[in-house]
């Protein structure tokens, strides 16, 4: 097994990845160790704000335990800082030609991300079997993904964009979907007043749910 497949089997294994948008660098250290501690293989921190790519090295730094993506990769620049910040994997919103000739030259671990049956084929003929799918819900959310298990079986997908605790499952079940990504494991209300033992238990808790929803299955 490769690095990059141990990575996404672990992931797959602890198929919780929250999505962060981190204003704040001091929070990076609390946080990575929050995270350490709740079961996850990995994290996404979004290229949203102006401290990210810092944020992405001293989470690194500070749990060198978890793989670390960098999302919202939009341009080779982007891929070339999250590469040198020391991010495990990237998560793009979409692609572009440019983009998908910056990450098969960057030999980098990427999902890159599709809303429709087009990009998703056209992308796995490149040699990306694993994507993203965002916005999941605005794009036909689990309906949609099981409707492509059929026709692109060799295809798994981490659907993002109104994934929540409430709907975790739904995607869960199905057999294209390797993990799930989530903004709700650290709201910006949390993150603003630094509570950082609400945002580990939320964590901890949507693990717990993925691993026993897992277990439940896999028995039936």
């Amino acid at each position: 097994m490769t690095d990059q497949e141990h990575m996404f089997a672990s992931i797959a294994a602890a198929p919780i990845v929250p999505v962060l948008v981190i204003e704040d660098l001091a929070a990076a250290i609390p946080l990575a160790e929050a995270f350490a501690k709740c079961g996850l293989a990995a994290i996404e921190v979004t290229l949203r704000t102006a401290q990210a790519i810092e944020i992405i090295t001293a989470m690194k730094a500070a749990a060198p335990q978890l793989y670390i993506g960098a999302g919202t990769v939009l341009n080779e620049g982007d891929l070339d800082a999250a590469q040198k910040a020391g991010a495990d994997f990237v998560v793009t919103p979409g692609t572009t030609p440019e983009l998908i000739a910056a990450l098969l030259d960057s030999g980098m671990p990427a999902l890159p991300g599709i809303s429709t049956a087009s990009e998703a084929l056209h992308l796995y003929e490149l040699g990306f079997q694993r994507q993203k799918f965002f916005p999941a819900e605005a794009n036909g959310g689990a309906a949609y993904l099981k409707a492509l298990s059929g026709p692109m079986p060799n295809i798994s997908f981490m659907p993002t964009g109104g994934v929540t605790t409430a709907n975790l499952t739904r995607y869960l079940e199905l057999p294209n979907v390797f993990a799930i990504g989530g903004t709700w494991i650290a709201k910006p209300d949390d993150l603003n007043a630094k509570n950082w033992t609400k945002i580990q238990d939320t964590a901890t808790d949507a693990v717990n749910m993925a691993r026993a929803f897992q277990e439940l299955t896999s028995a039936t």
